[in-house]
């Protein structure tokens, strides 16, 4: 389920005269790498909410999860448009990446066993696999819904030399 390679625009406006578009591997591995992302979610009434939380790559689409009454939960039901951002919070060094698309559940057993293992290697983060989501073994509330998001459109931000590239998915 890997998606196609996206089409790559640099933009010479807000870059430095030395810089290049960043090859898409490089984004890639980023996003792989990263642990903790910013997660951009709009309420109802047009209000934006943003949680700093841990998500995974898997596949060409950036995992995370959440509760089912919790904020982001709630505003992923009316509104499926969201944005993960990460990147070091250095100001002349690093790669800053940001991810647009909407969330998808991630409902399918296999697939949610591979997440929770990914999950466990990566962040030593424990799920117990049900048919629609994951349960928490330490946390009794129950429920714990799993989204998915197949980037749309991808913005990288270089800083040395500062640079700016937008990858485009077809679909």
């Amino acid at each position: 389920m890997s998606p196609t390679e996206p089409s790559v625009e640099f933009n010479g406006d807000f870059s430095e005269p030395s810089a290049s578009a960043r090859p898409w591997a490089e984004v890639v591995e980023v996003l792989d790498g990263a642990e903790m992302f910013w997660l951009s979610t709009v309420r109802e009434d047009g209000r934006p909410h943003v949680v700093p939380m841990p998500a995974v790559w898997l596949d060409g689409v950036l995992h995370f999860c959440t509760g089912v009454a919790e904020q982001k939960a709630v505003n992923l039901r009316s509104n499926a448009q969201c944005v993960l951002s990460t990147g070091p919070n250095h100001f002349r060094e690093g790669l800053d990446v940001v991810v647009e698309g909407s969330a998808a559940r991630v409902t399918g057993r296999e697939r949610l066993e591979a997440l929770a293992a990914l999950w466990k290697s990566k962040l030593d983060w424990d799920f117990d696999v049900a048919d629609d989501g994951f349960r928490d073994p330490h946390n009794q509330t129950g429920e714990v819904l799993v989204f998915g998001v197949a980037p749309r459109k991808v913005l990288a931000f270089g800083k040395s030399p500062y640079s700016q590239t937008r990858y485009r998915f077809a679909g």
